[in-house]
């Protein structure tokens, strides 16, 4: 193996693992001396933690190493973990959600007729969260907006298609 090898195998060790790898872990992997792995994971070090340009970093922790981001770039993370994080539903959002899905196209009255009660909120909570969406109007009087499910709907609840939703 040559060294440029036996770097990204160590790289791609530190980047895979969820928690941190002891020298002794990466050594028998590579098949190397531990006071081996420890001169190239000291240079690793020195490669991430101290060039700037670079996001993450290679830290020791209880006599193992992790690769993890700088702290220069946490809030950067922080707004992408905002954007990511799946939307709280009540049970409401929920039952109109449900009326939409398997109706669609549903309108406001359709929805607001089976539900009982004014769903303004509901519908507009849930054009927050992109989990519906206005799929045209209705030719009726008035010309309603009809409400249909979006992708993002289909990826929150892990289908591929509508017609995957159980069946009622």
């Amino acid at each position: 193996m040559c060294e440029e090898e036996i770097y990204s195998i160590i790289e791609g060790i530190l980047f895979a693992s969820d928690e941190s790898v002891s020298v002794k872990q990466i050594a028998k992997v590579v098949e190397m001396s531990e006071s081996t792995v420890l001169n190239y994971i000291k240079n690793l070090i020195k490669i991430y933690n101290e060039d700037l340009k670079r996001g993450i970093k290679i830290i020791k922790v209880d006599n193992k190493y992790q690769l993890v981001t700088k702290q220069s770039i946490f809030k950067y993370l922080n707004k992408l973990k905002a954007g990511l994080e799946k939307p709280k539903l009540t049970p409401a959002m929920l039952e109109t959600l449900a009326i939409i899905a398997y109706k669609q196209p549903a309108t406001k009255l359709e929805i607001e007729s089976i539900r009982g009660i004014k769903s303004d909120y509901m519908i507009n909570k849930l054009m927050e969260y992109e989990l519906i969406c206005e799929v045209g109007r209705a030719e009726k009087i008035g010309r309603p907006i009809l409400f249909g499910t979006t992708d993002k709907f289909l990826m929150h609840f892990g289908i591929s298609q509508i017609n995957e939703l159980p069946k009622i």
